[in-house]
């Protein structure tokens, strides 16, 4: 039987010889002043699953009455339910303040850039603001802006023969508006912009990533279907089929998350399993993030290699992970924080979410380097430890 015990100094430690030889060699813990100290969600963990006994002098203490004791604590249950999962997984979890910065280097994924473009030429078009549209007069240069760089829809989707005429969304017609190659017969460039903030509070922070990777030379079209605001085609992309008879699909969507923002983490955790669903990479995009607010991190995570389980004595440990409940809220500079915080330690950022049922599902996150951009771009998939 595991003898846990609960004391004012020093919360839950365990002083019984036996039980410190079977904890140490399980990795929980620290040990010092000859007694081993316990994380309260170590302790839990231990009386919930491994039917360890608390003692507070002659009294007894149930998982209820410890767990009680932290139900101020700022998503307490949730780092609880994270760190079981891990546990009964066969895999260590352990404090992260035990953990030093890592000396290993997390190398981002880079995304090669194309300068675009541009046809020679003038458009003209009309905007229609409660549509958030462009249509542009039909013209040779219209047509090539379509089937040569994939600005806008000429006819129907998927159909270019059924109708006529190139129409552009909002983001398109403003960018062709910046190059100076498109000009509008009804609004000028501010009053667009005025009617896009309108109904899109967001907008400037949208456009500025849809301009970030469009001047690469990447195609970014709606992510309505996917439930994010950008699909990404790759430089050269081009409307139409492939080799095969396929029509051409993307193979990234992009969600932009202002760093002003908070989100419910439940809304775009759906959307990166949508995207995983479709095979297609979800790029998180936070732009313009020069200073990140520090998000601590919850626990320093040992996966494995092949079929054995990492240990704190043969590696570091590969993940930091971010512990959240589902009805929890994040914001774009915390987000920023924890994945910087992560990469100091040496680790990839693993966010980790406990349903209203307690299961727990994990994310991923990786940084995206695009060439010459200010902007902070992650790649997140969905995993399953």
């Amino acid at each position: 039987m595991l003898q846990l015990k609960l004391t004012r100094s020093n919360g839950v430690v365990v002083s019984d010889p036996s039980t410190k030889d079977t904890l140490l060699r399980g990795f929980y813990g620290r040990q010092r002043n000859g007694v081993l100290e316990l994380q309260p969600e170590e302790a839990l963990y231990l009386m919930d699953v491994r039917n360890a006994t608390l003692g507070s002098g002659t009294k007894s203490l149930s998982f209820n009455e410890l767990a009680a004791m932290y139900w101020r604590t700022p998503k307490f249950m949730a780092r609880y339910f994270t760190y079981r999962d891990w546990r009964v997984r066969g895999l260590v979890a352990s404090n992260i303040g035990a953990v030093h910065s890592g000396k290993a280097r997390i190398k981002a994924g880079r995304y090669a850039a194309v300068k675009l473009r541009l046809p020679k030429g003038k458009i003209t078009g009309t905007f229609f603001k409660n549509d958030l549209m462009s249509v542009l007069d039909d013209t040779k240069v219209s047509k090539t802006l379509y089937g040569k760089l994939w600005f806008g829809q000429y006819g129907s989707y998927k159909a270019s023969g059924i109708g006529s005429m190139n129409k552009l969304d909002v983001y398109e017609t403003l960018f062709l508006l910046d190059s100076g190659m498109l000009s509008l017969r009804n609004v000028t460039r501010n009053r667009l912009v005025a009617y896009a903030t309108m109904r899109r509070r967001d907008f400037p922070s949208l456009y500025a990533v849809y301009a970030d990777w469009r001047k690469r030379g990447y195609v970014v079209k709606t992510g309505f279907k996917f439930g994010t605001h950008f699909r990404l085609y790759v430089p050269g992309a081009r409307p139409g089929e492939t080799g095969n008879g396929e029509w051409l699909h993307s193979r990234h969507v992009i969600q932009v998350f202002d760093k002003s923002s908070r989100a419910l983490i439940s809304e775009w955790a759906r959307a990166i399993r949508v995207a995983h669903s479709v095979r297609k990479t979800f790029i998180l995009a936070i732009p313009g993030v020069s200073v990140a607010v520090r998000k601590p991190i919850d626990f320093a995570l040992y996966y494995r290699h092949g079929g054995d389980a990492d240990t704190p004595n043969d590696s570091r440990p590969a993940f930091a992970m971010l512990s959240l409940g589902e009805e929890e809220y994040i914001g774009g500079r915390e987000l920023a924080g924890a994945i910087k915080e992560a990469q100091r330690l040496g680790m990839k950022l693993l966010l980790a979410i406990a349903d209203r049922e307690t299961a727990v599902t994990y994310y991923k996150v990786s940084r995206v380097r695009l060439r010459g951009s200010r902007n902070d771009y992650f790649e997140i998939e969905w995993m399953q430890p």
